[in-house]
C-alpha cells in the first residue's frame, strides 16, 4: 500500500511536469511547427510513463529504507547520530544555496520541485558522509567518542579486543591464567572466520596454527576473571582485517591485543592502546651484557664461515664467533654485543679461554 502510494504521488507529479513542459515546448520551438495539443498529451503521457517506473522503484527503496530505519539506528553509536545530524542540516542548508539559480531562471512550475531535489540529494548526501567520517569529524571539533557499550560485558572493567596472532601465540592466555590481564575480552566474528580458514589450510603447519588459535580463544570462557564475548560487527566500511581491528578497536575503546609488529605500530600511530604479549615477554627475559660468561650448548652452524648457533635458556638466540669447532658441545663463551630487533633479542659472543666442560 505505501508503495502503491508513493507510486500515485510521483506519478501525478511527472504528469503534471510533462503536461507543463508539453504545454511550453511549442513556445520554446516556434519554428519546429509543434502542435500545442499534442506536445501536450505526449508531455503528459511520457511524464505519467517515467512517474509510474520511478514511483514504484523509489516507492519500494523508500519502504525498505523505513523498515530498516529502527535496526539502522539501534547499531549506529552516539557519535555517528550526531554527525549524520549535523550533515544532514549541512547539506540543506547548500542544498537551498544551490537551488536558488533554479527557482530564479526557471519557471516555477520546474524550477521549484528541481530545487527540491537538490536539497533532498545534498541532504542525503551530507548524512551519509558526515556519519561515515564521525570520529574525524569529532576529532575537528576536540570531543571523544564515548565508548560503545556491548551487552553482556562488565561496563566497569577493561576492554581488550584479541586479534588472529596473540590466539595462535598463546601466551595471553598465560597472562590471563596469572591474573595480569582481567575483564572483558572480545574476538570479533571475522577474526573467528579468519582462524578458521587458517585451520582449514591444506598445509599440516597452518593447520595446526588455525586450530591452537581457536582452542586458545576457547579457553578463555573458562578464566577467572575473564568476561569472554564473540562480537558480530562486521565493520563494512573497511575490507582488510586489520583495518576492521583498529576501527572496531577505536569504536568500543579498547586495548587491542596482537603480536603482529606492523599492525601494533599502526594502531599506536592511531593512538591506541596495545597489548603485546611477545614484547611483555621481551621484558621479562633476564638481561646479559657485554662481558658476562655464559655456558651453553652450540647447537649448529651460523651464516658466516667459522659461526656456531647456540640458544639461551630464554630461546635468545646466540651467534658464537669461531664457535664451529665446538658444535654438540657446551661452551663458555663471552658475551661481546646485543642487539633488539622487532622479532626479539640477538646476542653475539665469542669462545672464551676455558670453552669446552
Amino acid at each position: 500500500m505505501f508503495v502503491e502510494a508513493v507510486r500515485l504521488l510521483v506519478t501525478l507529479a511527472l504528469l503534471v511536469a510533462g503536461f507543463n513542459i508539453g504545454r511550453l515546448s511549442a513556445g520554446w520551438f516556434p519554428n519546429a511547427g509543434l502542435d500545442p495539443g499534442v506536445t501536450v498529451i505526449w508531455g503528459a503521457v511520457l511524464g505519467a510513463g517515467i512517474g509510474y517506473v520511478l514511483g514504484g522503484v523509489g516507492g519500494r527503496a523508500l519502504d525498505r529504507s523505513i523498515v530498516k530505519a529502527p535496526q539502522t539506528v539501534s547499531r549506529a553509536s552516539g557519535a555517528e547520530l550526531f554527525a549524520g545530524a549535523f550533515g544532514l542540516i549541512t547539506g540543506i542548508i547548500v542544498g537551498a544555496v544551490l537551488s536558488v539559480p533554479t527557482i530564479v531562471l526557471l519557471p516555477a512550475n520546474i524550477g521549484w520541485p528541481v530545487a527540491g531535489l537538490i536539497v533532498l540529494v545534498l541532504a542525503a548526501f551530507g548524512a551519509r558522509v558526515f556519519a561515515a567520517r564521525s570520529d574525524d569529524l569529532l576529532s575537528a571539533t576536540g570531543l571523544r567518542r564515548a565508548a560503545r557499550s556491548v551487552p553482556g560485558s562488565d561496563e566497569h572493567g577493561e576492554r581488550y579486543l584479541i586479534d588472529s596472532s596473540a590466539a595462535i601465540d598463546a601466551r595471553v592466555l598465560d597472562l590471563m591464567e596469572a591474573g595480569l590481564v582481567k575483564g572483558n575480552v572480545w574476538a570479533s566474528a571475522f577474526v573467528i572466520d579468519e582462524l578458521q580458514g587458517i585451520a582449514d589450510a591444506a598445509d599440516a603447519n597452518r593447520r595446526r596454527r588455525g586450530r591452537r588459535g581457536l582452542d586458545v580463544l576457547e579457553a578463555m570462557r573458562d578464566v577467572p576473571g575473564i568476561s569472554f564475548l564473540v562480537l558480530e560487527d562486521t565493520v563494512p566500511e573497511h575490507a582488510e582485517v586489520d583495518a576492521k581491528l583498529l576501527a572496531l578497536a577505536a569504536k568500543l575503546d579498547a586495548a587491542l591485543i596482537t603480536t603482529d609488529h606492523n599492525l601494533a605500530k599502526a594502531g599506536s600511530v592511531r593512538g591506541l592502546r596495545i597489548l603485546n604479549p611477545h614484547s611483555i615477554g621481551e621484558s621479562l627475559r633476564p638481561e646479559v651484557a657485554v662481558g658476562d660468561l655464559v655456558e651453553v650448548m652450540v647447537e649448529r652452524e651460523g651464516n658466516e664461515p667459522g659461526q656456531g648457533v647456540a640458544f639461551l635458556d630464554d630461546g635468545t638466540m646466540v651467534v658464537v664467533a669461531n664457535g664451529a669447532g665446538a658444535i654438540g658441545m657446551m661452551a663458555t663463551i663471552e658475551v661481546t654485543n646485543t642487539l633488539r630487533t622487532s622479532v626479539g633479542r640477538m646476542v653475539f659472543a665469542s669462545l672464551s679461554s676455558a670453552h669446552t666442560s
